[in-house]
């Protein structure tokens, strides 16, 4: 069993459908689960729907733009009077039934941003099957089972790996099964997602709990690379990396792999291949258990950062108590912290920045501290660092926070 992810890039129009098709039927002969992700930019797009909810204003145009991208790609691929049309119109009309009912915003989110998922798949396992290449819809929310956490969701790995195990490998004997990334089902039965990007997360559960010979995500760059090539173009792609070393990548923020990917993998010793649907012939990068004398630097930047500086106002020193009540809200809120750096009477964090959390830990917090913050930041991290790399990025005169040490280099700048 093997099991490939392919993200938003690789479905975008019906072109790039097609030579996903053609990637998936060369490996006809063998037991697939394939995960995929909405259709180009359409997450943002339903993004925006909630938006106009949420501002009181119509929905229509923007809900209208999504069906008319979907409805395109169909007039591309499939005969006019085919199923998949009424399919497909039948997710928007759930869509717009989930808009007015009473959800609380997260709650709301996961409804609504979980319909590109469902419309993606949907279209192509219809075209996989109007091919000949035998396709079976699967829904993963009667698979992946989280909390009530939405946005967030948080898996419940026991029910979630009996259901997998139940009758996805015997389903793979006859058919290459088609599932969505991202989502899951509650503990009281609604659509959760499980974190921005979270395809590859799944695709991750589902080899897990299938203990499968293999993942592959299949990405618009011929694997991982020591920098993104837009910004450093001579980049140099890694032919392999252990478990390890693209763990810590994924937590400094390398975007190429959700950062919930690699657990899963590396506690079952399941490989992880990165390649190129554009060039499918090439073998990328395969991430698993070995061992690297030497890694060239890799140089991370995280962009849309926040310094949020917590000042004791009594004068008393930052201590366990105040760091406990800091670390007490941040927790509910579910803001995780990027860079952490205190003195004796000020603690700092680095955060993604989100305005309705940053409000919450303001609100939460404001009668303990005086709270002050920047926005539009960067962060750079220069891991297994070289030392004229180092002397490149500490020249920098807008750096308001560093950090240092023996493998990894760290730096706040301004705009």
């Amino acid at each position: 069993m093997k099991v490939f992810k392919f993200g938003g890039a690789s479905v975008k129009n019906a072109d790039a459908i097609r030579n996903m098709c053609n990637i998936i039927s060369n490996h006809s002969g063998e037991k697939l689960v394939v995960v995929i992700s909405a259709m180009g930019k359409t997450t943002n797009a339903l993004e925006a729907v909630i938006a106009a909810k949420l501002n009181n204003r119509d929905t229509e145009e923007e809900i209208g733009t999504i069906y008319n991208y979907h409805h395109t790609i169909c007039s591309e691929l499939f005969d006019e009077n085919d199923s998949i049309f009424t399919t497909v119109s039948e997710i928007f009309d759930d869509l717009r039934h989930e808009l007015v009912q009473n959800y609380e915003y997260n709650q709301l989110y996961d409804q609504i941003v979980s319909k590109g998922e469902l419309i993606s798949t949907r279209i192509i396992a219809a075209y996989l099957n109007k091919k000949n290449c035998n396709a079976e819809w699967l829904d993963a929310r009667e698979y992946i089972r989280t909390d009530n956490n939405f946005r967030e969701g948080r898996i419940d790995w026991r029910l979630t790996e009996e259901l997998i195990r139940h009758d996805i490998a015997q389903k793979a004997e006859d058919n290459i099964l088609i599932t969505q990334g991202f989502i899951g089902r509650s503990e009281n039965n609604f659509t959760t997602t499980l974190g921005r990007e979270g395809s590859d997360f799944t695709a991750a559960i589902f080899a897990s709990c299938l203990t499968a010979e293999s993942v592959t995500v299949w990405k618009d760059v011929p694997g991982i690379l020591n920098a993104d090539p837009k910004v450093i173009p001579d980049a140099i792609l890694f032919d392999e990396l252990p478990y390890k070393e693209a763990a810590e990548m994924t937590y400094y923020g390398a975007s190429v792999i959700h950062p919930k990917t690699i657990k899963p993998l590396a506690n079952k010793g399941i490989p992880l291949y990165v390649r190129s649907f554009d060039h499918p012939d090439e073998p990328g990068t395969i991430i698993h258990d070995c061992k690297l004398k030497v890694l060239p630097p890799t140089i991370i930047i995280k962009n849309d950062q926040c310094l949020v500086s917590f000042k004791v106002i009594d004068y008393t020193f930052i201590n366990e108590e105040n760091l406990s009540l800091i670390f007490k809200s941040l927790s509910e809120i579910d803001m995780k912290i990027n860079i952490m750096q205190n003195s004796a009477i000020s603690f700092s964090i680095v955060v993604d920045y989100e305005f309705n959390k940053l409000e919450r830990l303001l609100e939460s917090l404001k009668s303990h501290f005086d709270i002050r913050y920047n926005t539009g930041l960067k962060l750079i991290t220069v891991k297994n660092y070289a030392q004229e790399i180092l002397n490149k990025y500490r020249n920098d005169q807008r750096i308001l926070l560093e950090q240092i040490s023996r493998n990894n280099y760290r730096a706040l700048i301004a705009p």
